[in-house]
């Protein structure tokens, strides 16, 4: 049965459509999960306009969005989601960090209101349903599909996900600070025996001292982490938009020699779990 992600943006932080981005890619985070004959999403930054173009294609469905949290980065895509203002379609969104703070749909409707958008969410077509969760919760999203999730250390918090179906797993964990020196052990529970961890990676350990407290973390903490919980492979994703593509040769390099089951993701990956 198939089980893939297919990674609409990986960058973080900002889009950046440049010319010495294209390999790794310009856009910011979403992720297609693909579960036999199901497909859901995760985050809504701009690689979701891409994707609700390819939904379109395809027979009108329920689709459920799972977000990790709600920073530009990681919505601001949503309002260019062709298949949310198309009355065929039921999307179910979900989040795990705003239950005391208004909840998904009040943020949502929030980036959408006058002077910031000049389209409300009410012009949306689609059946929308907002459903909000507290991080560290399990659900099943489809009958075959268990999600497991945990807080992240992230400013205004955010939302780790474990997937498991037909035996395997696949994490993403984005966005999140580790501690120097401390294992960070609900993500080590999280990503126990994972098939693949998709893992914030937006800095060096060089530069990661200089960026304290602006909740991202480094490959070298994911590899660490993955090591430590028996994970197979780290997906390096949420890449700074300052490492253009000659850097991320090259970090892929360091990357692949200290661990072999290091990667870095690009634009367009299908990830086989």
């Amino acid at each position: 049965m198939t089980f893939s992600l297919k990674l609409w943006g990986v960058r973080g932080s900002i889009a950046c459509p440049l010319p010495s981005h294209m390999k790794y890619g310009g856009n910011t985070s979403c992720i297609e999960v693909t579960v036999g004959e199901d497909t859901f999403v995760m985050d809504a930054g701009t690689g979701i306009r891409g994707l609700g173009q390819e939904l379109m294609k395809r027979e009108p469905f329920e689709l459920t969005m799972l977000l990790t949290h709600t920073h530009w980065d990681h919505v601001n895509g949503f309002p260019f989601f062709i298949p949310a203002y198309n009355p065929h379609w039921a999307i179910n969104i979900k989040a795990g960090h705003l239950s005391d703070q208004g909840g998904v749909h009040a943020i949502l409707s929030t980036q959408m209101e006058s002077p910031l958008f000049p389209v409300p969410l009410a012009a949306m077509q689609s059946n929308l349903t907002f459903e909000d969760f507290r991080a560290g919760e399990e659900f099943d999203i489809f009958p075959d599909v268990h999600i497991r999730t945990t807080p992240l250390n992230h400013p205004n918090e955010a939302t780790g996900y474990r997937i498991e179906y037909d035996g395997r797993v696949a994490c993403y964990v984005t966005d999140t600070e580790h501690v120097a020196g401390e294992i960070d052990k609900k993500i080590l529970g999280l990503i126990e025996g994972a098939d693949v961890v998709i893992y914030d990676s937006t800095y060096t350990v060089e530069e990661y001292p200089s960026k304290v407290g602006w909740g991202h973390s480094t490959w070298n903490e994911g590899m660490l982490l993955c090591q430590e919980a028996g994970a197979k492979r780290l997906a390096i994703f949420h890449h700074d938009p300052d490492h253009d593509d000659v850097f991320m040769d090259g970090l892929e390099t360091e990357a692949k020699e200290a661990w072999s089951g290091n990667f870095v993701t690009r634009e367009g990956m299908v990830i086989t779990v």
